[in-house]
């Protein structure tokens, strides 16, 4: 009798656990918006703060919310690259320097994870209006630079606080960093070394440091009553 209770207390105790440990759920699935702000650039003409050449960048994004801890976001990025050989300590043959100027289009889908769980509601929902994140992905990438066009599986990584400024408007901050399966990112300098690779060692990256703003949509029924 004593070890069927302890047995029914040890099963409560649990599904209570399991319970308060359940993700909340968003009220809404969905939200759209977008960011501005700089991009770098790491390669054959940048081995160091990918921000030493900033360039523009912009992008648009649909985020699909699974819960207050998860989300699924598909987004199109667009940014300019730059870089130059004099700003590193690595000398070309016959001293040569190079520079160049690029025109990427990024996109990509990628999945998110917030540290706390996000959003405004009840006191029991544990719900917090900011959080950081972590979100990777998978993309494709076309670099453009000096009439050489280059498209490339990519991997987008990234870190990011959101802020609930309203219940449907959010607010972020993100630094991403992107690996491209291409050493043509940066138009031809891939050949200054006369070295050939493999397509996944290469050493072109591109960064991204954006402020941004997105709005929900498609409020979710919580309580939905079939009626025949």
């Amino acid at each position: 009798m004593r070890l069927r209770l302890l047995i029914i207390n040890l099963l409560l105790t649990l599904s209570a656990m399991i319970a308060s440990a359940q993700t909340p759920v968003a009220p809404y699935k969905f939200d759209f918006g977008g960011s501005l702000g700089m991009s770098g650039y790491i390669g054959e003409a940048n081995s160091g703060f990918p921000f030493r050449h900033p360039g523009f960048t912009a992008d648009l994004g649909m985020r699909y919310i699974l819960d207050a801890r998860w989300a699924f976001r598909a987004s199109l990025a667009t940014l300019g690259l730059s870089g130059s050989t004099a700003d590193m300590n690595n000398v070309l043959p016959d001293n040569a320097q190079f520079d160049f100027t690029s025109q990427v289009w990024d996109l990509n889908v990628r999945c998110e994870f917030n540290f706390f769980n996000y959003g405004i509601g009840e006191t029991y929902k544990r719900l917090r209006r900011w959080t950081p994140y972590l979100a990777l992905g998978l993309g494709v990438s076309m670099a453009s630079s000096d009439g050489n066009t280059a498209v490339a599986p990519s991997i987008p990584m990234a870190f990011g606080v959101k802020f609930k400024l309203k219940p449907r408007i959010n607010l972020h901050a993100e630094f991403s960093m992107t690996k491209v399966f291409s050493d043509k990112v940066d138009g031809k300098l891939y050949e200054l070394n006369t070295i050939k690779t493999d397509f996944y060692k290469n050493t072109d990256w591109f960064s991204r440091f954006t402020i941004g703003i997105a709005y929900e949509f498609g409020k979710r029924c919580e309580t939905c009553h079939y009626v025949d």
